[in-house]
């Protein structure tokens, strides 16, 4: 069971959630460019250590929820329910964060994103990270491929298919799509798709 956050937790999310809120105004406001450290926390009325404290960099701060992200994709593969199978599981979470980044609002940021070589770096090391814990925990899962590549292929194609169906005419229906060719994949993977295997006599 899930222990709920104490009082010290919720009061250090709160600040790291006000300043990558600041953060984020002046970046949409000014440019991401022509916003320096001292300016967020400024801002936010933070001391500039405290900024520090929260986050590692100045990409980070429009990162904010990439920690979420990757934890979400992990309790895709850790917490589904018995017998749900992996790749669909896999689908749902997707697609659920698909259809937030995709909400009314988040187009400025992603343009700001992609405008920066800085955070276009930032976003794809973040994405590799990603693939790497999730490839972990598809291995260790009943359900998983056959071999340590395989698990890490899928993962990586798990992750990617966010950001291509985030910068889908119709990410949804690229969701789908993506996850059809993720699970042939998966299938292609299996002891019984090896072509080399022949039957019993």
């Amino acid at each position: 069971m899930t222990v709920p956050p104490g009082r010290r937790e919720r009061k250090k999310a709160a600040t790291r959630r006000k300043i990558a809120d600041a953060a984020l105004r002046l970046f949409l406001e000014r440019g991401y460019d022509a916003v320096g450290i001292r300016d967020v926390a400024a801002e936010a009325d933070v001391a500039v250590t405290t900024v520090f404290s929260h986050f590692a960099s100045k990409e980070a701060l429009v990162f904010e929820q990439d920690e979420e992200f990757g934890q979400r994709l992990l309790r895709a593969v850790t917490d589904r329910a018995p017998h749900e199978p992996l790749i669909p599981a896999l689908r749902n979470e997707i697609g659920a964060l698909v259809r937030h980044c995709t909400a009314d609002g988040t187009a400025p940021i992603q343009r700001m994103i992609e405008a920066s070589p800085a955070l276009r770096e930032y976003e794809e090391a973040a994405r590799l990270r990603h693939a790497e814990s999730l490839a972990t925990a598809i291995a260790a899962d009943p359900d998983r491929p056959r071999t340590t590549t395989a698990c890490r292929t899928i993962a990586r194609f798990v992750v990617d298919a966010y950001a291509l169906a985030r910068d889908a005419d119709d990410p949804e229906a690229a969701v789908e799509e993506i996850f059809r060719m993720i699970e042939a994949a998966r299938q292609a993977t299996l002891p019984s798709a090896n072509p080399t295997d022949t039957a019993g006599p």
